[in-house]
């Protein structure tokens, strides 16, 4: 097969397996330098942010010249197609710097609708979710299986993650503990994993605020072809950013989203 006839599915396959091989030297390296991207707050970024999307987008004007380039490192890059590569080379940088394995390289492929395909992509622990309108997998070091979210109907029964306890403003922190109150369990820091999670059937909800497009368009993908349902939190599309909800069940975004409640 010539790299033309490549799916898009597998360019994107391509772009994790690349910047899985730039990322791992620099994971728990002693002297692994972070600047600091805020003047108020810390939102760091390394050398490996930089030469995972790098070399990602290097892939993309060879397999993929014609397409667009939207990325968290680097300015974007407009294409003729009409169709967006959306990067994050390490989404969960915080932890990376951490040594937790919980951060992630993100990959959505998103057309004027939203996305059409993700990949959510762990490499020290080297697993991979993906998703598209084929079907949802996840590969690992158990092998292959297919991704399909679990059926909890009930708040009482659900497990939610964020990233932060925080959440965002005092006032999304508010709405968001009005769902946290109703579930049985609440975990936090989990980055983009939390929503290959949910993928997986392991956690039931997944609520976030100040997302960018390219920290949810990956999530959206997979989540989706595994059967959940991704929203802002009045059930309208967010795959530009912002508040997010995440659930495995329509029962379960319903409950929430009348607990969120937001208003602007």
């Amino acid at each position: 097969m010539t790299e033309t006839a490549l799916s898009d599915m597998q360019v994107a396959h391509q772009l994790a397996d690349a910047a899985r091989a730039v990322i791992l030297p620099y994971f728990r390296q002693a002297g692994l330098g972070a600047e600091n991207k805020l003047e108020a707050g810390f939102d760091p970024v390394t050398v490996a942010d930089r030469a995972a999307e790098e070399v990602m987008r290097e892939l993309l004007a060879e397999l993929r010249p014609d397409d667009s380039i939207l990325g968290e490192e680097f300015p974007p890059f407009a294409g003729a197609s009409g169709r967006t590569w959306v990067l994050d080379p390490i989404d969960g940088t915080r932890g990376f710097i951490s040594g937790t394995p919980t951060w992630g390289v993100l990959i959505a492929l998103s057309e004027a609708a939203g996305p059409v395909l993700g990949v959510i992509d762990q490499p020290y622990i080297a697993e991979r979710f993906s998703g598209s309108q084929d079907g949802a997998e996840m590969t690992g070091p158990l092998g292959t299986k297919l991704l399909s979210c679990r059926a909890t109907s009930s708040l009482s029964e659900a497990v939610l993650f964020s990233t932060f306890p925080e959440v965002g403003t005092a006032e999304e922190g508010a709405a968001f503990r009005c769902v946290a109150d109703q579930v049985k369990l609440t975990r936090y820091g989990m980055d983009c994993y939390a929503y290959a999670l949910l993928a997986a059937g392991q956690i039931d909800l997944v609520i976030e605020a100040g997302l960018n497009a390219y920290d949810i368009q990956a999530p959206i993908a997979v989540i989706e072809a595994a059967g959940g349902i991704v929203t802002d939190w009045r059930g309208g599309p967010v795959h530009d950013g912002g508040r997010a909800l995440a659930a495995a069940t329509p029962e379960l975004h319903a409950a929430a989203l009348e607990l969120l409640n937001w208003r602007d």
